[in-house]
């Protein structure tokens, strides 16, 4: 079946005729049986030629009586900116190599603060393996990412802005802003970690008593920690940023010598792990039971020591117990458990990689405890936070470890970030990133399996140091002394620091100097060199906030997040460039797969959720808000980024996909053409019908604005383009969203024609046309006006297109307007797919006629049970679930009233005399080409000389003077009856023969030619004025003015308050000789009502009782 509509399913024996449903009848499958006795009232005449396959309401409705017993299992058919931004600055930067420039930075800033402060503690909570794991997983992204990243570089020249350029230009402005911007935020918090990591060093290893903030309690340590890291944060920010301004070049410098410190201290750590084969450092701990102990305020591990024969207590008795007498009252567990000394570092052969493989996650508060020591008695939590026990500081778990660890790895853009001080960024960046992820992936599980093979599991666990009397734990390790590692990490730290302040600021100028986010702008701009001034503020005022948050393991997810973020969006617009196979994909890094980079995508997804499941959400809805802001209020960019191109391969198979199956019934809509008239400056004429569209489509389907001009595309393709802007310029006034389509043609009726069949690609063509009606068709001289209305009427109905007129359209209401109590008409006279149903239910989606009330009238004739067909369009509208008011008219005067009579003799009268006005036109202008054609070949025979050709085109001159009299004489009305042609012309002949014979003179002169054209126009008049005073008016054309004379006078008499009027549209006649006739019955039809719609189904159902 080819329509799902209510009619076709119908199971009664009476709807299903010959069990062959046509597609032009979609109602009733036959109506052969109807013709001739339903429909040869006067009342209906109007639309008789369209019955066979438009039936009347009341027969439709007759008809669908019983369409509640319709089987409700019915089988259906499911089917680059080069100009607009500002002007960059050359800067003079360094121009560095691989070495320099990409390996060494990014080594810097992945050897940074976690590997110091936070490696061993991972190793000792998460185990070997869990923590080889985590190792894994974020070297594996960043190794992926990178891969990405090499191919997106070596695609052409990478300017200054780095990561954020390449995906800008990969992914488009939204994105490449959106990302970027995530990248500017995660590098500005790494700044704040690497900032709080040094405090960290500086206040726990270096200068302890250097704390501003002293906690008086053991359970105050931490808030005074934290207080600590704020104060000194702030001031060393203030420093770095001032060491920043100065000038990348000194930071350049200085990362050197940072770096040197970062190489010392990862040698001294494996020089230490060498050397605990042969000799292992002595780092003792005290342990209490099972249980390790602090080892800040007591000198010896012992309870009691003898002196001089006595015993006596020692300082750690004094912190378990009342005081230092023997008979002091005690803990519980310290007088039941013995104190114990174990090696802290055993050494590389010890064995203890089989004890520190398994994980030891725990609670916040949890005792660090040896489960290989004897412990008797239990915890008393109560009095356990306030004795010298180390505990967790924070609750642990996987998901947890991997967000602290994963900046660890994060360095990996340090490199592209200064692709503007590269000397060829498309080599450096590939080799350099690769080879520093390399490297440090290499160090990382290394140092994950030496840390785990050389020291005891507690002191891991023991994230501060304190069992070993507050040393870095990574530093008693390291040889010759931990001081190395302590300096070496604290310049480190530094380094990384430098690095990420100078990194952010010019990422945030890159982007803004695009011009993509307009509250940017001023960040643009820098000193006289070009160094970024206004971010450098910005960046250090985000890493206050990451200072004054003050804990590096809240700090550290955070930029996880905006990070991962940032690689997976270089992982997709790599995978989209590669799966599109777009021309200028092609990249000199060749080692690349979108296979890979669905991977790394997938992996930095994982991971975001892995590490903070909420702190991924924020980061996205960042991401997605900054997305939408740059959509909406960011300068248009035209990049030819990848999502462009897959937005085109996405409308291209959608389009594929439309044409396989025309629109289910229940998915039909609407899809609009509109057809704009234009002035002569190119501006549009009617904006409310543009209006009229967007409150109709409500932004939904397709809506195509149209516009013919006269001519040819070479002369008219400036007024084309303009035309085009200026219809653009009218639908972004209107918010009508859409598609405008200006096409040039040698005359306005071809080109409406070649919109109506070519305007639309594939299945997103439009189903109906929407166009203003010609008002001013009877004052205009010139016939195309309306002749170009009635056969666009004709090619719509062809074209099986709905066709939508719009009358006093510049009454229509704005989008600004809201119409307040009213009603919306519709006069339901035929049913032709149910197009007047639905267009009053679409116009209400829209604020501007929400309050509007929906009535329905339909028409009764003399035979119709007005009552009973009221019932049944209530319950048709019930099933159609549309809430609208019912009202049944009854048309019985059959009677043709003498005013009817005259209005037809008239309207017949004023088409022959438009008729004759035209042929006189005709004519004349016949006529005097024959008498130039004829003086010619007269001046051809006598072969007379040039003094009488001079005298012919003297002649000729007023000649072409009367012409152009004649012609312009057309539009006074005295001229209207000349020379009838058809069953008037034998009289023409008979009397006014006597003309012939003088027709013959070979020569003319002014004077005998308007002698001339007098007789035969007097002649004429004379004859046609008798004819056309004795007509008598056809009787169709009769039968069809009492249609539209009748009509109007129910449909005024009913709806002239109504705030919209929707009416079948009566189609043109099938004999073209009546077509002004038809015209002049609109017309009569549309008298004295306001805002109408004059609809015309397209020949299809577009509505349907089913769900």
């Amino acid at each position: 079946m080819t329509s799902d509509s209510l009619p076709e399913q119908l199971s009664h024996p009476f709807y299903l005729g010959d069990g062959v449903p046509k597609e032009n009848s979609p109602f009733i499958n036959n109506t052969d049986n109807d013709k001739g006795n339903n429909y040869d009232g006067t009342n209906m005449a109007l639309f008789e030629e369209e019955m066979d396959s438009n039936p009347m309401v009341s027969s439709l409705l007759n008809k669908l009586a019983n369409y509640t017993n319709l089987t409700q299992g019915a089988q259906e058919h499911e089917e680059a900116d080069d100009d607009d931004g500002p002007k960059k600055k050359t800067v003079k930067s360094p121009q560095m190599g691989t070495f320099m420039g990409v390996y060494l930075p990014c080594l810097q800033n992945i050897l940074g603060v976690i590997l110091f402060l936070r490696l061993t503690w991972i190793v000792g909570t998460a185990g070997i393996l869990e923590s080889l794991a985590i190792v894994g997983l974020c070297c594996s992204c960043t190794m992926l990412t990178a891969i990405s990243m090499s191919a997106i570089a070596t695609n052409g020249v990478v300017p200054a802005g780095g990561s954020y350029y390449m995906i800008s230009r990969s992914l488009g402005p939204e994105f490449g802003g959106a990302v970027g911007l995530c990248f500017y935020l995660g590098t500005t918090f790494a700044g704040s970690m690497y900032i709080l990591g040094t405090i960290e060093i500086l206040l726990t290893y270096i200068v302890p008593k250097a704390a501003i903030f002293v906690a008086e309690k053991k359970e105050d340590e931490v808030d005074a920690l934290l207080n600590n890291m704020r104060v000194y944060g702030t001031c060393c920010l203030a420093l770095m940023a001032i060491v920043v301004f100065v000038g990348v070049k000194y930071v350049n410098k200085l990362a050197l010598v940072f770096l040197a410190c970062v190489i010392l201290s990862i040698l001294a750590i494996y020089a230490g792990v060498i050397k605990t084969i042969f000799e292992p450092p002595d780092f003792p701990l005290c342990m209490l039971g099972n249980r390790t102990l602090q080892n800040h305020n007591f000198d010896k591990c012992l309870k009691t020591e003898v002196i001089d024969n006595l015993t006596v207590t020692t300082d750690l008795w004094s912190l378990f117990c009342d005081g230092p007498e023997l008979n002091a009252t005690c803990n519980e567990y310290f007088v039941s458990n013995n104190v114990t000394l174990v090696q802290g570092i055993p050494g590389l052969t010890s064995g203890a990689i089989s004890a520190n493989m398994w994980s030891e996650y725990g609670p916040l508060g949890m005792l660090v405890e040896d489960k290989k020591l004897l412990s008797l008695g239990g915890s008393d939590p109560a009095q356990d936070i306030y004795l010298p026990y180390v505990v967790n500081d924070i609750t642990t778990f996987f998901t947890l470890l991997v967000g602290i660890y994963f900046p660890s790895v994060t360095g990996i853009m340090a490199g592209s970030n200064r692709s503007g001080d590269l000397r060829d960024a498309q080599k450096s960046i590939p080799i350099g990133t690769i080879l520093a992820i390399v490297t440090t992936s290499v160090i990382y599980v290394t140092c994950v399996v030496l840390f785990g093979a050389c020291i005891e599991g507690v002191l891991l666990r023991d994230k501060f140091g304190d069992s070993v009397k507050g040393n870095l734990v990574i530093g008693t390790l390291s040889w010759p002394s931990p001081w190395v590692i302590v300096i070496g990490s604290f310049f480190s730290c530094c380094g990384a620091g430098l690095q990420s302040l100078t990194g952010a600021p010019r990422l945030l100028q890159a982007i803004a100097r695009d011009g993509i986010v307009p509250f940017l702008q001023v960040f643009g701009h820098g000193k006289a060199n070009g160094e970024p001034t206004w971010a450098l503020l910005l960046t250090a005022g985000i890493c206050e906030i990451g200072i004054l948050i003050a804990s590096l393991d809240a700090v550290a997810p955070i930029l996880s997040m905006f990070f991962l973020m940032c690689y997976l969006f270089v992982n997709l617009a790599c995978a989209v460039q590669t799966l599109l196979r777009t021309p200028n994909w092609r990249p000199r890094f060749k080692y690349y797969h979108w296979a890979l980079s669905f991977l790394g995508m997938s992996l930095c997804l994982a991971l975001m959720f892995i590490s903070s499941w909420y702190y991924a959400i924020v980061a996205m809805a960042i991401a997605g808000c900054i997305y939408k802001y740059i959509e909406y209020r960011g300068a248009e960019k035209e990049w030819g980024d990848g999502i462009r191109g897959l937005s085109l391969n996405a409308a291209r198979y959608a389009l594929i996909r439309l044409e396989e199956a025309p629109p289910h019934t229940k998915n039909w809509r609407p899809q609009l053409l509109v057809l704009l008239n234009l002035d002569s400056d190119q501006s549009v004429k009617h904006p409310r019908l543009l209006s009229f569209t967007t409150q109709l489509k409500a932004g939904k389907g397709l809506t195509i604005v149209g516009n013919v001009l006269e001519g040819t595309y070479l002369t008219k393709e400036t007024e084309a383009k303009k035309a085009e802007q200026n219809i653009k310029a009218a639908m972004a006034a209107e918010k009508t969203k859409g598609f405008c389509h200006v096409v040039v043609s040698s005359n306005l009726r071809d080109g409406i024609s070649h919109l109506i069949q070519s305007a639309g690609l594939g299945g997103m063509k439009h189903n109906s046309v929407l166009m203003a009606w010609p008002g001013t068709w009877r004052q205009s001289n010139d016939q195309q006006s309306w002749k170009s209305f009635i056969e666009t009427v004709r090619e719509t109905t062809a074209a099986h297109q709905a066709l939508l007129v719009a009358k006093n359209v510049d009454s229509l209401p704005t989008n600004q307007d809201r119409l307040g109590e009213g009603t919306i008409d519709v006069w339901w006279v035929v049913h032709d797919g149910g197009m007047l149903m639905l267009l009053p239910f679409l116009l209400r989606q829209h604020k501007v006629w929400k309050k509007c009330k929906m009535r329905i009238f339909t028409v009764a004739q003399m035979d119709d049970n007005s009552i009973q067909m009221k019932k049944d369009l209530q319950m048709f509208l019930y099933h159609l679930r549309l809430n609208a008011e019912v009202e049944v008219v009854e048309m019985h005067d059959n009677d043709i009233s003498a005013f009817t009579y005259e209005k037809t003799l008239v309207m017949e009268q004023r088409s022959q005399m438009l008729k004759q006005m035209q042929l006189s036109k005709t004519e004349r202008e016949r006529e005097i080409q024959s008498i130039t054609d004829e003086s010619r070949s007269s001046i051809r025979r006598k072969n007379q000389g040039a003094a009488q050709g001079t005298s012919f085109s003297r002649q000729s001159s007023p000649l072409e003077d009367t012409q152009e009299d004649e012609v312009a004489d057309d539009n006074n009305p005295l001229s209207l009856i000349v020379r009838p042609t058809g069953p008037s012309s034998q009289s023409w002949l008979i009397g006014c023969a006597e003309t012939g014979p003088e027709r013959v003179h070979m020569t003319w002169t002014k004077d005998k030619l308007f002698t001339e054209r007098t007789r035969n126009r007097e002649c004429n008049a004379n004859v046609a004025m008798r004819d056309l005073f004795n007509m008598k008016p056809n009787q169709s054309n009769v039968r069809r003015m009492h249609t539209a004379v009748k009509l109007n006078e129910v449909v005024v008499n009913k709806s002239q308050g109504a705030h919209l009027v929707l009416l079948n549209m009566p189609g043109p006649p099938r004999n073209r000789g009546g077509d002004e006739n038809y015209m002049e019955f609109l017309e009569v039809l549309l008298e004295g009502l306001n805002r109408v719609l004059l609809v015309r189904g397209g020949g299809r159902e577009v509505i349907t009782i089913y769900s």
